[in-house]
């Protein structure tokens, strides 16, 4: 595997590239899909793998995603192929949109195609078992190779309906940084940077397991004083994570880490939103998983970060209450309850640090 990344050479900041960036989408989910439409649009060279070969001749044929995103057509330019042999050589970029479960098993099949791409994941998960990022497989699976994580408040049925909405490209490379914004960025979606991966990722992944708990307080009509008080607390928990983990607190400021978490915990759109109202009328994980239909990263996501928060002595009480709901079988409304009777806290631990009483 070579490590010859070249896109400093067609790209510098705002600067057009001298020839239109090649892009390959891994993953045929919704917003993988809305995520190489954008790069469509904007003149690149985009094709997406689909796993399936059926499903990929339809999309070719049709420019839709009849599984994901059937009332929107996609742009006419956009290909589409089963096979990793037609879509990953010779790119610029590669967009990972795979699920968490099978990410590790996606990058090892493409390992011996990489040449001179970068990587970019727009998976928010962890995975399972390992407790690794999605840019900790990459590093794993493909050393040497630049990459990057995307993520932000970004519903992909309001993304390719072309309302205004914004996303966030971390990495350390800042040639793969205004790759990126070249790529997807437009008058409708704005591309900000970050350097801080781990902070940004983070968010993705973590915000998941609020909008179920979001999604389980909708289902029980909580008040908007609710709704607030999860909201602004489940930021609190998500930093004080991920800072014990390394990351910059004032990454969770921004649309990655507020941004996001808002979106997803006040949006129907939100399939962990959708998992957790299903949770919240009383069906059981299998029932609200068999009705939403995908896969809902949040559940796995609240199984890795409750073991991992008591290795690491991470007071997360949101997260512990949703794992004993979901996996103990407790009751909803008792958890809520001793929630409540908690001990004080400080409201920002960044300013004025917790003493416990």
């Amino acid at each position: 595997m070579m490590n010859d990344f070249n896109i400093s050479a067609l790209i510098t900041p705002r600067e057009k590239p001298a020839t239109p960036l090649r892009v390959a989408v891994l993953g045929g989910g919704s917003f993988g899909t809305a995520m190489a439409n954008l790069a469509a649009r904007n003149g690149c060279e985009t094709c997406m793998w689909i796993r399936d070969e059926k499903a990929a001749q339809d999309m070719q044929q049709s420019k839709r995603n009849k599984r994901y995103l059937p009332d929107f057509q996609l742009e006419e330019t956009l290909q589409f192929s089963s096979k990793l042999e037609d879509v990953v050589p010779n790119r610029d970029i590669i967009l990972v949109a795979i699920p968490s479960h099978s990410y590790r098993d996606v990058l090892k099949q493409i390992a011996p195609m990489i040449s001179g791409q970068a990587i970019v994941s727009l998976t928010k998960g962890i995975e399972a078992e390992t407790f690794c990022l999605m840019s900790d497989i990459i590093q794993q699976e493909l050393p040497e190779v630049p990459f990057g994580v995307l993520s932000g408040p970004n519903l992909a049925k309001e993304i390719v309906a072309n309302m205004p909405a914004g996303t966030v490209i971390a990495s350390t490379s800042e040639a793969l940084r205004n790759a990126v914004q070249t790529a997807l960025h437009s008058a409708l979606f704005r591309v900000f940077a970050s350097s801080d991966v781990h902070g940004v990722e983070l968010g993705g992944a973590l915000k998941n397991i609020y909008a179920i708990a979001m999604g389980m307080g909708a289902a029980y009509n909580v008040g908007e004083n609710t709704r607030s008080m999860l909201l602004t607390r489940a930021l609190a928990e998500m930093s004080r994570f991920a800072v014990t983990l390394g990351a910059n607190p004032l990454t969770f400021l921004g649309l990655s880490g507020v941004g996001d978490l808002f979106a997803t915990c006040s949006s129907p759109l939100s399939r962990n939103y959708q998992i957790g109202y299903a949770l919240g009328q009383g069906k059981n994980l299998e029932e609200a998983i068999a009705a939403l239909g995908q896969t809902a990263e949040g559940i796995n996501t609240i199984r890795q970060v409750s073991a991992q928060s008591r290795l690491l002595n991470v007071y997360m009480p949101i997260t512990n209450a949703l794992y004993e709901v979901i996996f103990e079988g407790k009751p909803p409304l008792g958890i809520a309850l001793s929630l409540m009777q908690n001990g004080h806290r400080s409201d920002v631990e960044f300013v004025l640090p917790h003493e416990q009483v």
